[in-house]
């Protein structure tokens, strides 16, 4: 191959594994916390209601690309979580979902994290179409949330952070087809 050729096939590889794309929100394929790049494991949509209205883009990024939700679960290792609203959500919604999937998915018995997930709740605001929730779970520091960019917080623990993983990831999702975009696998498989 020649150098121009090669040069070519760099730059336009480059520019092609840049984002991923989930029912009209794009996120990039890396992000980097605390000098650690994190890659995008996949994308999941969260569909409500029996009319499956769309409700965010959940993007998942972690230290090692893996497929096993247990796995990525348990890792000692930085994870993101991005939510990108694509309708408005009422926080009343917001503070039930939480509280839903802490209660069905946690790995401690939910009584150990009450607290937290008191403060979580409270930092909820309302999301409008277009805002966006990120959850940084850092082990042996805790859970940054972040909306729309701003630092509300840190909360927790390792386990809060696991549990609030499981959220998405544990035995009982908000739907079956989020967890697998997550775990970057297609809906259905």
């Amino acid at each position: 191959m020649t150098r121009i050729a090669l040069v070519l096939t760099v730059v336009l590889g480059a520019a092609t594994a840049t984002a991923a794309t989930k029912a009209g929100v794009t996120m990039p394929d890396s992000v980097t916390v605390e000098t650690k790049t994190l890659s995008l494991n996949g994308l999941g949509l969260r569909e409500a209601t029996i009319f499956d209205v769309d409700v965010y883009v959940a993007g998942l990024y972690v230290e090692n690309v893996s497929s096993n939700a247990a796995k990525i679960v348990a890792a000692a290792e930085i994870k993101q979580i991005v939510l990108r609203f694509v309708r408005d959500v009422d926080r009343d919604d917001i503070v039930e979902a939480w509280t839903e999937g802490f209660a069905k998915n946690s790995t401690v018995p939910v009584a150990k994290l009450k607290a937290l997930i008191a403060q979580l709740n409270r930092w909820m605001p309302s999301f409008d179409d277009g805002d966006t929730l990120t959850f940084t779970i850092i082990p042996g520091k805790g859970v940054a949330v972040d909306i729309n960019g701003k630092r509300k917080g840190v909360l927790g623990d390792d386990d809060f952070g696991r549990s609030l993983v499981s959220i998405w990831l544990g035995p009982k999702p908000p739907t079956g087809d989020l967890k697998r975009g997550m775990l970057g696998r297609h809906p259905g498989s």
